[in-house]
């Protein structure tokens, strides 16, 4: 397993992940609900945050707008703005019991503190990557994607303004592959 270069990851296919109609937004406490009764379930979930852009020197970002967990076959979109999915949300990345995978971990560990969250059993794919290939550096989504699922993630709606709701369909689908990766290269990394 090696990373591969910008120019390999553009000629592969882009990873397909999950569709609009596996993905939840809770917002009610009848969301949080029935989102908690499928995530306590599992072993590990993939994770993500998403956090409104800073436009201008000096701001300074007041935490994530947007926490994403994943199953391997259900994504949920946790919006902070919404009592109830912030409370879900902190159930389950507070839970022990319950690994919780992502990338660059650190950056939304210190995110989540702000909104009175500390996070709990993780694997943080960056490191674990990196230290599977012997590279120097820590591997991202986009190449670890790549890497281990010989598939392109698209980083389209990356940049795009976390802070603005409702979220827009590119935006639910690109928060929810973002975590849903994590799990699956997770669960393909079991054979390495």
């Amino acid at each position: 397993m090696q990373r591969p270069s910008k120019e390999q990851i553009n000629n592969l296919p882009l990873y397909a992940g999950l569709k609009v109609s596996d993905i939840n937004i809770i917002e009610t406490e009848l969301d949080a609900s029935n989102a908690l009764k499928v995530l306590e379930s599992e072993s590990s979930v993939g994770f993500d945050t998403e956090s409104k852009p800073i436009f201008k020197p000096g701001q300074s970002s007041s935490g994530p707008t947007l926490i994403q967990l994943a199953t391997e076959s259900r994504g949920f979109l946790f919006p902070v703005r919404f009592s109830a999915a912030l409370s879900a949300a902190g159930v389950i990345l507070c839970n022990q019991d319950i690994q919780k995978v992502g990338f660059g971990l650190k950056g939304d560990n210190k995110a989540l503190c702000k909104l009175n969250i500390n996070l709990a059993n993780t694997l943080d794919l960056s490191l674990e990557l990196k230290r599977l290939t012997g590279d120097k550096d820590p591997i991202g989504a986009r190449a670890a994607v790549a890497m281990v699922l010989y598939k392109r993630l698209g980083k389209g709606a990356q940049r795009s303004n976390w802070g603005q709701y409702p979220l827009r369909q590119h935006q639910i689908l690109y928060a929810a592959n973002d975590a849903h990766c994590a799990i699956c290269i997770k669960k393909s990394l079991v054979s390495y």
